[in-house]
């Protein structure tokens, strides 16, 4: 099962530059003719989503994600009275429940939320049509290492140890094995399956302080409201202290992206 998400919407959208730019690099891997209908996972505030259906004018295209915040926003930017191919859905993609079929199934940063990928791929499996696609990319093995072990160093430290007693990452960073056991189990072909190197950018420390306070909120909803931004100015210090800015005051984080593709048998 899924686990709660609580989103700040907005701000997410404001801090998510990364998570667009991969997405665009993905997206011509898709080899869209303009027909095709489309699902896609995780689809969060949209923007993602609204690119591909217009690129399928004469398809349709269906966006699903856990957080009633993310659908809420998806629909008020983009409604279906300017973009009558295009829907959004509050759903779990651990348990995808649809009347449709779709030749496509495609994710972009968001299945590394998700600790049951079988589940996620028997569902789409259920969803596609025969010889049906998959395109995913997710946070893979390895994914913001200096992060995390950013967060170790001050989780250790009197003033945040007892928040975090018991507390274990929600993310799952899986790797090409996984899912070269995985697809075949669950009715897919498997095409590729790889690890990918990013580096995320962010303009200055705030940047980076924005981008932690929106995806790595599990964390933070550990503590009290009024020493959040305490924890993340520590975090960012740390994280700096380790992995200083560039001569320009830009931040780096070295992620990992699993990409997937596959056929569905």
């Amino acid at each position: 099962m899924t686990l709660p998400q609580q989103w700040n919407a907005r701000d997410y959208a404001q801090h998510c530059s990364a998570q667009l730019q991969w997405a665009e690099e993905l997206l011509p891997k898709l080899g869209l003719q303009g027909d095709e209908s489309l699902l896609d996972l995780g689809c969060g505030e949209g923007k993602i989503t609204a690119l591909i259906a217009a690129r399928v004018p004469r398809g349709r295209v269906l966006g699903i994600d856990l957080s009633a915040e993310m659908i809420a926003l998806a629909s008020a930017q983009f409604p279906p009275a300017d973009h009558a191919n295009l829907s959004f859905l509050q759903m779990d993609v651990g348990h995808i429940d649809l009347d449709q079929h779709f030749d496509l199934a495609f994710s972009n940063a968001a299945l590394h939320w998700v600790p049951d990928h079988l589940a996620v791929l028997r569902g789409v499996r259920a969803h596609l049509r025969p010889g049906g696609r998959i395109l995913f990319q997710m946070g893979g093995r390895g994914n913001a290492a200096g992060i995390f072990a950013a967060l170790e160093e001050v989780l250790a430290r009197p003033a945040w140890r007892d928040h975090f007693q018991g507390f274990t990452t929600p993310y799952s960073f899986y790797g090409p094995e996984q899912y070269q056991d995985w697809l075949p189990r669950t009715g897919f072909r498997p095409q590729r399956a790889e690890l990918v190197p990013k580096d995320m950018q962010h303009a200055d420390a705030a940047g980076l302080r924005g981008w932690l306070r929106t995806t790595w909120f599990p964390y933070t909803d550990r503590l009290p409201e009024d020493r959040r931004e305490a924890f993340l100015g520590e975090v960012v210090a740390t994280y700096l202290a380790m992995y200083p800015a560039d001569q320009a005051g830009c931040t780096h984080v070295a992620m990992v992206r699993l990409e997937v593709e596959a056929h569905a048998c």
